[in-house]
């Protein structure tokens, strides 16, 4: 994406789960996704960021963020 801005993530283990959050830091739009403990960190993250690029293109289609 052209122009893009930093993304904070943020992972919790919860017993075999792993929660991560990934947040957009200049539109402030925040995402989770769970996965596997075991899985690696960057998995874990490119999943979220994907997700994360899917809802800020969806909230800019419906004009919610310019």
């Amino acid at each position: 994406m052209a122009g893009e801005s930093e993304v904070y993530f943020e992972i919790t283990i919860i017993g075999g789960s792993a929660r991560v959050a990934a947040v957009d830091a200049a539109t402030t739009l925040e995402v989770t996704v769970v996965g596997p403990a075991g899985a690696s960190t960057a998995d874990l993250k490119r999943l979220a960021l994907g997700k994360l690029k899917a809802r800020i293109a969806r909230e800019r289609r419906e004009g919610r963020i310019p």
